[in-house]
């Protein structure tokens, strides 16, 4: 892993900043800024875009969800279809 700290935050240059040293607001743009780019990587991504692509998301929705471990989830959205 290629690993170095720039200003206080663990950068893995693999895939980013450590998710744990984010704030919220940019752990939420991360987020959106993957969602955004998912279908075109995806389509038309090199291998390893797309495995970085993989790791990177693992990484940060692992962070959200432990930092949101209650999350509200919205009502409408269940079904028994499961």
């Amino acid at each position: 892993m290629n690993t170095r700290t720039e200003e206080g935050a663990a950068v893995n240059f693999d895939t980013g900043i450590d998710p744990a040293g984010l704030t919220d607001d940019d752990l939420f743009r991360e987020l959106a800024s993957l969602y955004r780019t998912r279908l075109h990587t995806l389509r038309h991504g090199p291998d390893a875009a797309l495995e970085n692509h993989f790791k990177r998301t693992a990484e940060l929705e692992t962070e959200y969800m432990a930092r949101y471990p209650g999350r509200e989830v919205d009502p409408e959205r269940l079904t028994q279809a499961f």
